[in-house]
């Protein structure tokens, strides 16, 4: 959030956002959502509450697909809390797609029997309020959570997240060695969930069942603090 414009006017910080959030919000649950703050840049992640969130949906574009699936697991450094976390199923506008089926393995009759929404994101927000949210792979948890809120509430939703695609980004696909490789053709490692936790020696897990995801998520993130990192770096360094 913080930077300059093409203009060359100065950006808020996500405290700055949060905090004029918080006050020009009409939903009460946005209001909350953004009013529970964030910790300052500066603040060791060892330090920091933190969410892991992943959602199932119906496709890749946030602008035409939809949620059909949420899982939030609370953490900080020292203990993953999965039954401290939520699972939710929720019925999208259109049906699924067999090709949407496959890949969640979210069938037309738990669809069919689920909420809308807007039923439970006073819920979802309640769960990430406070915490840092981490992800794997910002482009799709973030401007979905944002595209969703916006057509159910009439405002926006966002917030920093920590990406652990893009922390092992940095890892495997940058330096002068990479990009060599890069140069005579040799394919970068993958950064999927599954593979990047392949490299740190965390077990497999079935993938596509957002809560699974989400625990597999912060597990990802603590291997990589503790490799690369440490509890002392701040937050800042780590979100995006």
């Amino acid at each position: 959030m913080s930077g300059e414009t093409g203009n060359g006017q100065d950006l808020p910080t996500w405290q700055e956002y949060f905090s004029r959030q918080s006050q020009a919000c009409r939903d009460p649950a946005l209001r909350r959502f953004y009013a529970a703050g964030l910790p300052s840049e500066e603040t060791p992640i060892g330090e920091v509450p933190l969410a892991a969130l992943d959602l199932e949906t119906t496709g890749m574009d946030a602008e035409r697909d939809v949620i059909v699936s949420i899982g939030i697991v609370p953490f900080d450094l020292r203990r993953i809390r999965p039954a401290q976390g939520h699972y939710w199923v929720v019925k999208p506008p259109l049906p699924l797609s067999e090709a949407s089926i496959k890949f969640h393995r979210i069938t037309h009759s738990e669809v069919a029997a689920a909420p809308d929404l807007d039923a439970v994101l006073d819920e979802v927000l309640a769960a990430l309020a406070g915490r840092v949210v981490v992800v794997h792979y910002r482009a799709i948890e973030r401007p979905f959570m944002d595209a969703a809120v916006l057509r159910r509430r009439g405002e926006r939703c966002l917030f920093p997240v920590i990406d652990t695609m893009s922390l092992e980004a940095r890892q495997q696909r940058g330096g002068l060695m990479q990009r060599l490789k890069g140069f005579f053709g040799v394919r970068p490692p993958s950064i999927r969930l599954a593979d990047s936790r392949a490299r740190y020696g965390l077990p497999a897990y079935s993938s596509h069942h957002a809560k699974v995801d989400a625990i597999a998520t912060a597990e990802l993130l603590l291997a990589q603090v503790a490799k690369h990192y440490g509890p002392d770096t701040p937050v800042s360094t780590l979100w995006v």
